[in-house]
């Protein structure tokens, strides 16, 4: 992969504050327009202007209009000097499909803070690692204006840079102990069809992140055995694990979580309420954290800009 930072080099973290601009991007499925409005409404109700381009309701087939026109409004938003973040209508499928079209060059020499997650996963991996941009793994706009208290003063909080750790489930503690790393990951599946591609996560050093829906526990199971036959898990210092929602077989996941990775001696945690169940809180990606699985705590560990 052909990375734009430096090795080493902590990635920013760009914190908005109140009447800051938030542009919107569409780079993947097309989007209820009712939940589009309620999401606009709640982020101005927190103080923030938002920024809806022209053309963002373009249709192509199930994307939100053709790669070259989603593409071209992110590069558009991240050009722009009075954009400070950028917020994902919505996930489903499309993002990995921007990833050689983006100008990464313009996106790493301006900074701001990428929020949403599911399908823009992949963006937040890329943003990580290629342009060294922490990014937040939080709703999606559509999600926003139905999400509940917990999630909402989860985003607000965080997108300030008002975080310092979540406590986890303590009776979700798959292997014990403490480690120190950058917090990267995302969706499960989005994660695994960027293996192969030159915008493959790097993940040595790493605390992982995974979370997923609709994904029954054999394709768990399947997505986790080929990540680590890839090699793609050497390195990991930790993991944690977010929602599995309307996964069939639910049950046999922590079995399948603790056979991949049960060479590594490594502190894993489950149960953490990220991703598509009722819950969403909100994760800064990229940034160094601190794993105490003994404690049954996430602590992040960098500063904010």
């Amino acid at each position: 992969m052909n990375q734009l930072i430096k090795s080493g080099v902590e990635p920013v973290f760009c914190s908005l504050k109140p009447k800051d601009v938030i542009g919107v991007a569409a780079p993947s499925a097309r989007f209820d327009t009712q939940a589009f409005q309620e999401g606009v409404l709640c982020l101005e109700s927190m103080g923030f202007e938002v920024h809806i381009p022209n053309g963002i309701t373009s249709r192509y087939r199930y994307l939100a209009g053709t790669d070259q026109q989603r593409a071209d409004v992110l590069n558009s938003l991240f050009a722009d000097p009075g954009i400070k973040g950028i917020i994902a209508a919505r996930g489903g499928f499309g993002a990995m499909r921007l990833l050689p079209l983006l100008d990464w060059d313009v996106i790493a020499g301006n900074p701001k803070l990428f929020m949403g997650f599911s399908d823009p996963t992949a963006l937040i991996s890329a943003l990580v690692c290629k342009a060294g941009i922490c990014a937040l793994h939080g709703p999606n706009l559509v999600s926003l204006g139905r999400a509940d208290e917990k999630t909402l003063d989860s985003f607000a909080k965080t997108v300030a840079g008002r975080f310092i750790h979540i406590d986890l489930p303590s009776d979700q503690v798959v292997a014990g102990g403490r480690a120190t790393g950058r917090l990267l990951g995302g969706n499960l599946a989005t994660l695994v069809h960027m293996i192969g591609t030159a915008y493959q996560p790097d993940f040595t050093g790493s605390i992982l992140f995974i979370e997923d829906v609709g994904e029954p526990a054999y394709k768990i199971d399947r997505m986790l055995s080929q990540m680590k036959m890839a090699g793609v898990l050497e390195g990991l210092r930790g993991v944690v694990t977010g929602s599995f929602e309307y996964c069939n077989d639910e049950a046999y996941i922590p079995q399948i979580i603790q056979e991949v990775f049960c060479d590594a001696n490594i502190p894993i945690c489950m149960g953490i309420d990220v991703g598509h169940g009722a819950v969403n809180l909100s994760l800064p990606m990229g940034g160094r954290v601190i794993l105490d699985a003994d404690r049954a705590c996430l602590q992040w560990d960098f500063v904010v800009k």
